[in-house]
């Protein structure tokens, strides 16, 4: 994988390539990984993977038109041929008004910011097996675990660097360790699978492997003998592993391009109070250690923490710098970037402040409701806010967690559950998207 420096020149090469042949502006991104896993089953070596790549990504614009393209060849040669190709296919590309760099005046100039992303150190094969083995053992030692899909354990580099034809040149690099076991508890018709893990940006912030085997087994037990649920209208509370994905259909609906494009169901409201008052989600690019941080987005724009929803309301759409012409607002600083295609939009790390209540005092007054552990599917329509999942979880019965359950549904529309949300104190810090558990009441459940 390619250091810093040289990926910094390598995309300011292929700017000056861009310009050469006629191009009026350009960006280049340049994305190295690096990544090594080990996985285990049955206390015995299963697998053993490396995996190393470099690739670049150039955007350039002729007048109101634009191109882009991508390479894995970063010889000077290649560089100057993927440019002159982008170029000429921008040429041939229709105009768009809305096309075009961030502006110059809202680019990152000079600031440095430590965000702690990179861990010195780097694990052997063999600490991995180790980490990898200690996991299983856990989780296969827990009462009632039968088989095991595995432990695994894994370790990765990333480098990200991005150079615009006005100005802009930064790069940052992170680390990544992750850790993993899945196991089956039961026998014959009666068997349950489960898993837990952790990723960290440190070694030293990951949970040990006993932790997470214990864990692994311990869920996959509880979910023995499953029942059914009646169908209903009843309290849905969402655990702290499935409850993020909650959030994250809020971020895509507040997407400048959604937005742009009439495609977002918080379209006309941006001014409705959607949430309850006293709820707060937070995004928070400048974590330290945080798995999404970053010191620049995805046109070179700094990014800044920012209140998502505040006083119940969100705060504003997130733009990069296409939508936000086209909505006619600021773009503030989401851009997402691959190597390929025009920017998108993303959050980094984000998180919902817990609530007063906790998670035994959140339930205590549901008489007949469900805990959801794990969603299945994709039923959520991004334009109408429709919501189906089919889920798995226990039952809540006089305010106790009672016997596991399985294949059913739960429904709403995602509007109506914003305002009948409520959060528990109990948040988690350990994935990208942070909450505590949160209960939601008044949804549909299909079962029997």
């Amino acid at each position: 994988m390619f250091d810093l420096a040289r990926a910094q020149e390598r995309c300011g090469a292929l700017i000056d390539c861009a310009r050469w042949f006629g191009a009026d502006g350009a960006d280049a991104i340049a994305i190295g990984s690096a990544s090594e896993s080990v996985q285990v089953r049955l206390g015995k070596l299963e697998d053993v993977e490396r995996s190393e790549s470099e690739q670049v990504g150039l955007r350039v614009f002729v007048g109101q038109r634009s191109a882009s393209i991508q390479a894995t060849d970063l010889s000077d040669g290649a560089l100057g041929e993927l440019a002159e190709r982008a170029v000429a296919m921008a040429r041939a590309a229709p105009e768009d008004p809305f096309a075009g760099l961030a502006d110059e005046a809202l680019l990152m100039r000079g600031q440095q910011l430590n965000l702690d992303l990179c861990d010195a150190g780097e694990p052997r094969p063999e600490q991995l097996r180790a980490l990898a083995e200690e996991a299983e053992d856990a989780a296969r030692a827990v009462a009632g675990v039968t088989n095991s899909e595995g432990g695994s354990a894994s370790f990765g580099r990333s480098l990200v660097a991005l150079a615009t034809s006005h100005g802009f040149s930064g790069a940052y690099e992170g680390s990544s360790h992750g850790l993993s076991a899945s196991v089956v508890a039961g026998n014959g018709g009666n068997m349950q699978r489960d898993y837990a893990w952790r990723q960290t940006r440190h070694a030293a912030d990951l949970p040990s492997g006993a932790e997470i085997g214990r864990l692994a087994g311990e869920r996959a037990v509880a979910r023995l003998d499953p029942g059914r649920l009646a169908s209903g209208t009843m309290p849905v509370v969402f655990d702290p592993r499935v409850g993020g994905s909650l959030i994250g259909h809020l971020i895509s609906a507040m997407a400048g391009p959604a937005i742009a494009r009439r495609s977002s169901f918080l379209l006309e409201r941006l001014d409705e109070v959607l949430f309850d008052p006293a709820i707060r989600i937070v995004d928070q690019p400048h974590l330290l250690r945080g798995l999404r941080s970053r010191p620049f987005d995805g046109e070179g724009l700094l990014t800044a923490p920012r209140d998502l929803v505040a006083d119940g309301r969100i705060t504003g759409w997130l733009a990069e710098s296409a939508s936000a012409r086209q909505l006619g607002i600021a773009p503030t600083g989401h851009a997402s970037r691959g190597s390929s295609g025009a920017p998108g939009v993303s959050a980094s790390n984000v998180h919902m402040e817990p609530g007063a209540a906790s998670r035994d005092e959140l339930i205590a007054d549901i008489a007949d409701g469900v805990l959801v552990t794990e969603l299945i599917g994709h039923g959520v329509n991004g334009v109408t806010g429709d919501y189906s999942r089919g889920a798995s979880g226990f039952r809540i019965v006089n305010g106790e967690i009672a016997g596991p359950v399985a294949e059913f549904t739960v429904a709403g529309n995602l509007v109506d559950m914003f305002r009948a949300l409520t959060p528990a104190s109990d948040l988690e810090w350990h994935q990208s998207i942070n909450v505590p558990t949160l209960r939601v009441d008044g949804m549909t459940v299909a079962g029997d």
